[in-house]
């Protein structure tokens, strides 16, 4: 089992900058790759980023490259989401999740509760 423990949304203005931080605890985090999704009022949930277990592989969707940063901390059990420029199409509910294996290349199988991240024009 894994939980994983979203934090850092909130209500910020246009150009603003937010981290997100994800705990996990439970089955090893070390060795699985980890990612953020997002899901906005009448959309599909779709994928913000990605990082593999060792940090040497990160994946953006298209939108967001050049303002958001993916990283993480294996002493810290943590995984961060550094948003910068943000933009009213940012908002949405955030969930981090946890993929079953060192790579992003499946579905994960491990979800956040979801956090609220709001961007006013």
């Amino acid at each position: 089992q894994v939980e994983l423990v979203e934090s850092g949304g909130g209500l910020v203005q246009a150009g603003d900058s937010l981290t997100l931080s994800c705990v996990t605890s439970g089955r090893s985090f070390t060795y699985r790759a980890m990612g953020w999704f997002r899901q906005a009022p009448g959309n599909e949930r779709e994928s913000v980023a990605a990082i593999s277990w060792n940090s040497e592989s990160t994946r953006y969707t298209d939108s967001v490259k050049g303002r958001f940063t993916i990283s993480r901390d294996s002493a810290k059990n943590t995984v961060y989401l550094q948003m910068h420029s943000l933009r009213p199409e940012d908002t949405a509910v955030y969930y981090c999740a946890s993929f079953p294996g060192p790579l992003f290349v499946s579905q994960p199988d491990y979800w956040g509760q979801g956090i609220q991240v709001t961007v006013s024009s």
